[in-house]
């Protein structure tokens, strides 16, 4: 799910911290109902990534917050993404296609990482970045003013992306700032902190998934960790089978495999994890009913939960093809 801070703009040291606006949520969904943050700001300088608690919800260079959906039908039925401060509308981009990246797409979306956005102005230097808006939706015009809830477009699923979501970046003087951490004297080295841009902080889940995948056999762990394990095809008579990979799961967690293909559910089950563990995977499928499974795309969809909470969900498919 994936950003890069493209839309003309330089992102490369930290910001100096002086007069930031305080943000709201900035999408119409409910943490850990309707959506959840999956990725922070990289917090550590060079190689390798942690967010701003020390943890591992972020990717190397990641320059922004990721807050996700709980569904692509929350998606195409339309799901505001809002203004996380008052201030003037100081740039957009609209006409890029809703189409998850892919190997034959990836060149095309260069320097565009950032899809269909929109930049605002709060003064003093301030300003928030909102990626991956769908095409056509952006309600707002360049110098324009909007408040804080104003409507800005829908989610969408343009630039480097291939889950909907908004990236949304904070920046002082174009340089990024992490908001759940915004002195620069904190950010080295990272851990807990009081200080935040947010006026009514998100929680912080430690635990999260590294991957989903479709496979043709039960994979070895190892084979899931390396990604040799996932398959992209399979024959109509082979085995359909669902995996999820989780990190820092506590007891009591859940985690739901369900898969579709073109005559609805082909499985589902929901597997109640009975140990705190750092790493671990599930897998579940079906052997090829008599004939073999219909041609066509198959999706799964593993998602973790915490007391009915969302934490985290990820999708993966697969195309079955006597080809």
């Amino acid at each position: 799910m994936r950003a890069s801070l493209g839309f003309a703009l330089c992102i490369l040291t930290q910001a100096a911290f002086a007069g930031p606006p305080e943000l709201i949520w900035p999408l119409d969904c409910e943490q850990g109902k309707t959506c959840y943050i999956e990725d922070y700001v990289d917090a550590q300088p060079g190689e390798g990534q942690a967010d701003y608690t020390c943890g591992i919800k972020s990717r190397d260079g990641h320059r922004g917050t990721d807050i996700v959906l709980q569904d692509f039908a929350m998606m195409e039925t339309g799901t505001n993404v809002l203004a996380a401060a008052a201030g003037r509308v100081a740039a957009i981009r609209d006409g890029m296609a809703d189409t998850a990246v892919n190997d034959t797409n990836r060149n095309e979306i260069k320097g565009r990482e950032c899809g269909n956005a929109v930049r605002i102005d709060h003064g003093d230097g301030w300003q928030t970045l909102y990626c991956h808006m769908r095409k056509g939706s952006i309600r707002v015009q360049t110098g324009e003013t909007v408040t804080a809830g104003d409507p800005l477009g829908l989610v969408g699923l343009s630039g480097l992306t291939n889950i909907p979501h908004i990236h949304i970046s904070v920046l002082k003087d174009g340089a990024l700032v992490d908001p759940f951490r915004p002195n620069p004297a904190a950010i080295t080295p990272c851990g807990e902190t009081a200080d935040t841009l947010w006026a009514d902080p998100p929680v912080y889940h430690k635990a999260g998934l590294f991957t989903a995948g479709m496979a043709t056999q039960i994979p070895d762990f190892k084979d899931v960790k390396s990604g040799a394990a996932r398959a992209e095809t399979s024959r109509p008579d082979q085995p359909l089978v669902l995996y999820g990979h989780v990190f820092h799961a506590q007891k009591g967690d859940v985690l739901s495999l369900s898969t579709s293909g073109p005559e609805g559910e082909v499985f589902h089950k929901s597997i109640l994890l009975k140990d705190p563990e750092a790493q671990l995977f599930r897998a579940i499928g079906r052997k090829a009913p008599a004939g073999g499974w219909p041609e066509g795309r198959y999706r799964g969809m593993v998602r973790l939960t915490r007391q009915g909470e969302l934490i985290a969900w990820r999708h993966a498919d697969i195309t079955v093809t006597s080809q």
